[in-house]
């Protein structure tokens, strides 16, 4: 996945600085991607700025550096819908970085995008499943060091296969449960107004 994807996304939802984006990075998106640091993140708005993806206006601030606040321009809305409409394919990890990213900012923007992204997911879980499940999964050791304990490599080798399957299979209950969701989901009516208001 390219860093540069889920700058954009992230500027789809309102214009950002660079610190902006860098203190998101630090928090919400620790989990998207590890070890994405300012600088990285300071060169990529340059390039996406010469690209034209994206474009800044400067903000004078008080007593502090100004700031440049980008937001998308109509290519790098292109290039966004571009990346959230594009073939996932997906890994041999499930809940892997790339499908998480893609799914987050893909819900929002494009429902059945984003359906379309799990369905993907889900036939390669299943197949993976089909395929790994029920193997043999017996440990052959021939001329083993002395200090390795067979019985106990085989008990933790079954004990890790257990908790992967049990997993991997909370996994495809949640992709299901959100196609689901997905599906159901009623996209509001602009032109109906808050009567409350």
């Amino acid at each position: 996945m390219k860093f540069e994807y889920v700058l954009l996304a992230l500027l789809a939802g309102r214009p950002r600085s660079g610190f902006d984006l860098g203190r998101w990075v630090e928090t919400e998106g620790q989990f998207l991607r590890s070890r994405a640091h300012h600088s990285q993140i300071y060169r990529l708005l340059g390039r996406m700025t010469a690209d034209e993806w994206v474009a800044f206006e400067v903000d004078p601030r008080e007593g502090r550096p100004d700031a440049k606040v980008y937001r998308l321009t109509p290519r790098g809305k292109e290039v966004l819908w571009e990346w959230v409409r594009s073939p996932y394919e997906p890994t041999s990890r499930f809940q892997d970085p790339d499908f998480l990213a893609r799914f987050a900012f893909t819900a929002p923007l494009d429902r059945q995008a984003a359906i379309t992204l799990i369905d993907t997911e889900l036939a390669y879980r299943r197949a993976q499943i089909a395929r790994n499940r029920d193997r043999d999964r017996t440990l052959r050791f021939e001329d083993p060091l002395p200090e390795l304990d067979a019985d106990l490599a085989q008990e933790i080798f079954d004990d890790l296969h257990a908790h992967g399957a049990s997993a991997v299979d909370n996994w495809v209950a949640w992709l299901e449960g959100m196609r689901h969701r997905l599906a159901q989901h009623r996209t509001p009516d602009p032109d109906r107004r808050d009567s409350s208001a």
